[in-house]
C-alpha cells in the first residue's frame, strides 16, 4: 500500500467502524465529509447534481447504511461492501452519483420521460482534449420505455494525457449534450483540484 492508499482502493469491514464507535464519532466524521463534499457536488443546470465518489464519500454512505439497517454482522456489512465498492474510483477515473431533481412530481414525471438517454450524454473534458463521455449505470437498469431514472452511476474513464493534465492543473469542462437538457460547468481550481486525488 502506497501513500494513495487513503484516497484509492476498495474498503474492506476493517476500514469500518463498528456501530458503537460510529455512533460516539458520527458527528465529527459527518462534518469531514460534509467539507471533503463540499467541492465534489456539482450543479450542472437548475435540475442536475453530480456527485463526485471517492473512499471517503462512500465510507460514509456505507457507515450510514449499517446505522440505520442495525447491520453488524459480518456477512451483512460485506453485503453493503460489495454494493458500494464498486462506486470507488480505480485510479483512472471519475465515478458519479447523478441526481435528476424536479421538486413538483408531475413535472418530475414529464421530464424524465423527454430525459431518455440523457444519463449517456454527460461528458468531462480536459482543455486541449476530446470529451469522454459517461458509461451510465453498469450492471444496473436505471431507464424503461417511457422515462430515464431520476438517480444514475456514471463511470467516466480518463486516459493517462488526460489524467496526467488534469494533476498539472489543466482546465476542466463537465456537462450534459441532450436535446432536452444541454449544460457545461467549468470546474473551479479548487473543484478540479479534489478531482485529481482521484487519479492514481
Amino acid at each position: 500500500m502506497g501513500s494513495d492508499s487513503v484516497q484509492h482502493g476498495r474498503l474492506a469491514r476493517a476500514d469500518l467502524m463498528s456501530l458503537e464507535q460510529y455512533s460516539t464519532t458520527r458527528k465529527e466524521f459527518r462534518g469531514r465529509v460534509l467539507d471533503h463534499k463540499r467541492n465534489r457536488l456539482i450543479a450542472i443546470g437548475p435540475n442536475v447534481t453530480w456527485a463526485f465518489e471517492d473512499r471517503l464519500t462512500i465510507q460514509y454512505q456505507v457507515q450510514e447504511m449499517l446505522r440505520v439497517e442495525r447491520i453488524f454482522e459480518a456477512a451483512g456489512i460485506q453485503d453493503e461492501l460489495d454494493a458500494y465498492n464498486p462506486l470507488i474510483p480505480d485510479g483512472s477515473n471519475w465515478k458519479v452519483t447523478f441526481l435528476i431533481e424536479f421538486p413538483d412530481p408531475e413535472e418530475r414525471k414529464q421530464r424524465l420521460a423527454v430525459m431518455k438517454g440523457i444519463e449517456d450524454r454527460c461528458w468531462v473534458q480536459v482543455e486541449g482534449l476530446e470529451r469522454s463521455f459517461a458509461i451510465a449505470d453498469e450492471d444496473l437498469e436505471r431507464e424503461n420505455e417511457e422515462k430515464t431514472s431520476s438517480v444514475h452511476f456514471l463511470r467516466f474513464e480518463l486516459s493517462a494525457e488526460m489524467a496526467s493534465k488534469v494533476k498539472s492543473g489543466s482546465p476542466v469542462k463537465v456537462g450534459i449534450d441532450h436535446p432536452q437538457y444541454n449544460f457545461e460547468v467549468q470546474l473551479s481550481s479548487a473543484q478540479r483540484d479534489s478531482l485529481a486525488r482521484d487519479l492514481a
